[in-house]
């Protein structure tokens, strides 16, 4: 093609045709980066297996939501769509970077089709591209480096701020735009004095800005700028090609597989070692992860994809109240050492040392309420659970419990409930005489059959405050015409804190007794007020009756009539909804609790700031009533606080251990006579 300045490929230096130099520039790169590549997979070679080329569709399809349409990025907004112009420019740049390496080559080089409009309308679409994305640029390096977002910040403890290796790449980024900008425009330039007609460039754009200010320039000047801005770019280009996989921005590589190879089920907890059966497990000479290599290799991609945004820990509950939990530099301490022992030079050198006390510390680990938080948050869905439930399982395994925890966890394998109480005990709630006196609880065994089961769990079972919800929940559905009845002292924990907390083997016994007693109980439906059993008799169970959560059952009869609501007596008071992390993050279960809380004649409710999916854990879930953690504040009382923001008077929530916490919460915050808690269903019991 005709032009009025030498093309890159078509200069000699030293005698040299430019071409060879446009050919090993790239060469060189690509051979330097598929080295690297080749030793960073190195310990995900050496990692435990882990299963993901299942629902091939599913995952497709997520990915070109998640990781291509960047649908989670617009949740913290400027940031998010910062990244997302970013991405979108750099996706419509990639054919402009392959034309201008193969420019270096062939001065003739034309993507194949890109000639006469579909050309020229790429030319115009990759310069609004290039001028966005620098402009996008510029705005993030004001970000990181002068109003600096709290959720950026590096405290002491996790090592070196990453500021400066973020500016980097962004200067790496607007040098690419600008180069190109400057090669297109001194050549525009040229070919205009020479006569040669050019391609319509958009106005404002840079390359449209470039040709601008070279306008008066001569053709010497004309030709270096030429010819210097394609070098730069390209030493730029693959540059920060082999860049990528040394730091954080490793994502930018890793991102898209890591979003198709996602977790795809909600509320479960992997294995402790994919392919080996529960039966199996008695010959496990190691339970859970100890050294670097016991995580899997999907585990360690996630450390390679993390993009130290700081989002799941800007929404973890436990970092909000200060315990020794991050779960970003979950991600970043473990990259940083797999860097370290699988290093570019010199030969690896994998270390049998245990992780907790090399890289994280027990109280970190335990911090964890495995509310789900951080994962909703993660645009590339990094998984934190099953990796902290890894890590303790291997603590378990070593005989590291914590002190507050071991007693209740001994109960659990002596009687089933981590208080000790026996058996006979979870019956005191159907014996009480005043509830007798109304309402009549079948016990499922030989003689007494029922077509639904209410698994009501040892915290609903025992604890005097939490048995009014088994009452309210026995009469809500024995107003709604449901045939239920429970299993009493056959009825075990259902174990769902026992496996996040590591204990493998008392789940798995618990699980047993739990499926035999359901089994032989002959029901075909299980319902249940309690979010963490749902958890597990519908995640972590196999084989049982559809399960159903209480607020699915109540809407179901207020829809179809069976559960007729008068309106409230007290009309002023404001209702809000506290949303259990694993009812609404692992279940999905947001809208059917609203829906019957509007269901009430008169009842006025508002939304916390921090709900559905950003609800914030109350820090009591299960056996987290029993630890004791370092922290500065409770999370149950900065949730008390949430609602009275939002102007509530009440706060129902649909979970007992949700319930526990937060009434204590009202106390210790000094909220008594000013605020209320309650569960869903005892409001329903109330308005029947």
């Amino acid at each position: 093609m005709k032009s009025g300045l030498v093309a890159p490929a078509d200069v000699s230096i030293m005698g040299i045709p430019g071409a060879f130099f446009g050919l090993l520039i790239p060469v060189v790169a690509i051979a330097l980066f598929t080295f690297i590549m080749a030793k960073r997979m190195a310990p995900l070679v050496r990692a435990t297996s882990d299963p993901r080329g299942d629902r091939l569709a599913e995952r497709l399809f997520g990915m070109a939501k998640y990781a291509i349409v960047q649908w989670r990025q617009p949740r913290y907004l400027l940031a998010g769509v910062l990244h997302i112009i970013i991405f979108t420019g750099f996706v419509i740049l990639s054919l402009r970077s392959i034309t201008l390496v193969l420019l270096g080559v062939s001065s003739d080089f034309v993507i194949p089709g890109f000639h006469g409009f579909i050309g020229s309308f790429y030319n115009v679409l990759k310069d609004l591209a290039a001028t966005a994305v620098l402009v996008a640029v510029i705005i993030a390096m004001v970000r990181r480096g002068i109003t600096k977002p709290k959720r950026y910040a590096v405290p002491e403890k996790y090592g070196k701020d990453h500021t400066k290796e973020a500016i980097f790449v962004l200067v790496l980024i607007s040098t690419l735009m600008v180069c190109d900008m400057m090669f297109e425009g001194s050549l525009d330039v040229a070919n205009h004095r020479a006569g040669i007609a050019g391609e319509f460039v958009f106005p404002l754009t840079g390359h449209w800005m470039a040709s601008q200010a070279m306008a008066k320039m001569g053709l010497p000047s004309l030709q270096s700028i030429h010819l210097g801005s394609y070098l730069i770019h390209e030493l730029a280009f693959f540059f920060f090609l082999c860049f990528l996989p040394n730091g954080k921005h490793f994502h930018v590589i890793t991102s898209l597989p890591n979003v198709f190879l996602r977790k795809l089920d909600k509320g479960t907890v992997k294995p402790v070692q994919w392919g080996v059966k529960e039966s199996e497990l008695d010959d496990l000479e190691s339970f859970g992860v100890k050294k670097f290599e016991d995580f899997t290799w999907k585990h360690m991609l996630d450390f390679y994809s993390c993009a130290d945004c700081g989002r799941c820990s800007d929404q973890c509950p436990a970092n909000a109240v200060a315990r020794p939990l991050s779960p970003r530099f979950i991600s970043v301490k473990s990259r940083d050492y797999a860097f370290k022992h699988y290093p570019l030079r010199g030969a690896m050198c994998p270390s049998d040392e245990h992780l907790i006390g090399a890289i994280f510390s027990e109280d970190e680990i335990w911090s964890c309420t495995t509310c789900g938080a951080c994962e909703a948050e993660c645009p590339i869905f990094i998984e934190y659970i099953d990796k902290i439930v890894d890590l303790r399982r291997g603590m378990v395994d070593e005989g590291m419990v914590p002190q507050s925890l071991q007693k209740p966890l001994r109960a659990l394998e002596k009687r089933g409930n981590p208080w000790g109480k026996m058996e006979k005990k979870r019956l005191d709630w159907v014996k009480d005489k005043t509830f007798a006196a109304d309402c009549q609880v079948k016990v499922l065994d030989k003689k007494q059959t029922a077509e639904t089961l209410y698994f009501v769990d040892s915290i609903t079972s025992l604890d005097d405050r939490m048995q009014a919800i088994a009452q309210a929940t026995a009469r809500v559905l024995t107003a709604a015409g449901v045939d239920f009845g429970i299993l009493g002292k056959k009825e075990k924990d259902s174990g769902n804190e026992v496996r996040r907390f590591g204990e493998e083997m008392l789940f798995l016994e618990l699980k047993d007794q739990n499926t035999e007693a359901i089994a032989k109980s002959g029901v075909s439906r299980i319902v249940t007020a309690d979010p963490h059993a749902f958890n597990a008799l519908r995640n972590d169970y196999n084989g049982l009756p559809p399960v159903e959560h209480i607020s699915q059952v109540v809407l179901q009869n207020v829809k179809n009539g069976m559960l007729q609501l008068k309106p409230l007596e007290d009309t002023g008071k404001v209702y809000t909804y506290h949303d259990p992390c694993y009812l609404g993050r692992h279940n999905d279960l947001y809208e059917d609790p609203r829906s019957v809380l509007d269901a009430i004649p008169g009842l006025k409710r508002v939304d916390m700031e921090k709900s559905r999916d950003r609800s914030f854990c109350c820090g009591g879930g299960g056996l987290m009533l029993f630890y004791e953690p370092e922290e500065e504040q409770r999370m149950g009382v900065l949730r008390v606080q949430m609602a009275a923001e939002a102007g509530a008077d009440v706060i129902v929530t649909a979970c007992p251990f949700c319930l526990v916490n937060i009434e204590d919460a009202i106390k210790v915050g000094g909220m008594e006579g000013k605020i209320e808690a309650l569960d869903l269903v005892e409001l329903i019991d109330r308005q029947i």
